[in-house]
């Protein structure tokens, strides 16, 4: 008995619909939420076979447990897919808010566990400033004009920054290109 009891408690999942408008945060939520109910409900009847053959409670089982499968599977994909809005739009957020950063903040936020090593070699080529010119040489990371039509340039520290990253990457993290050092 105590299994129709259990059977009788089911209930249809929580819809995970996305509303125009909502926050990605809820959804997110209501997703995982009822990822969590499907799982348990699929988990139950794992751990309960015989309430598929049991004819007194098969048809119901097995409605259930159709239900609750097909509705996992369709908020998983609901759920990476507000994963990927919800990620995208923080990157749209922090990129803004490195738009308004500090040359330094920039430097720390593009270059990652490498900041350090960029802010001595950045201090020493350019003095943190971004309109800084000897000869050819421009910008934060004083690149020259073959460097910039390879890797890019541009105003703004982040273009700068991220032009001098590609820079970088390319020549194997070894700062080799710029004449300062980070060790010196």
């Amino acid at each position: 008995m105590t299994g129709a009891c259990a059977l009788m408690l089911l209930v249809v999942p929580a819809t995970a619909q996305s509303q125009s408008g909502a926050d990605l945060g809820a959804q997110l939520t209501r997703h995982v939420q009822t990822l969590k109910k499907d799982r348990q409900v699929i988990t139950f009847f794992a751990r309960h076979p015989w309430l598929l053959s049991d004819p007194r409670f098969s048809g119901e089982a097995r409605r259930q447990l159709t239900l609750h499968t097909a509705s996992f599977a369709r908020t998983r994909s609901k759920l990476a897919a507000t994963r990927a809005r919800l990620l995208r739009r923080n990157k749209v957020r922090q990129l803004a808010s490195v738009a308004q950063a500090s040359p330094q903040e920039v430097i720390c936020q593009v270059f990652g566990s490498y900041c350090a090593e960029a802010l001595a070699v950045s201090r020493c080529e350019s003095g943190f400033q971004t309109d800084a010119q000897n000869g050819q040489y421009l910008g934060l990371f004083q690149m020259g004009a073959s460097e910039r039509r390879l890797f890019g340039h541009g105003p703004s520290a982040l273009a700068q920054v991220r032009a001098a990253h590609r820079y970088f990457v390319a020549s194997g993290r070894d700062w080799s290109p710029w004449s300062c050092k980070p060790w010196s």
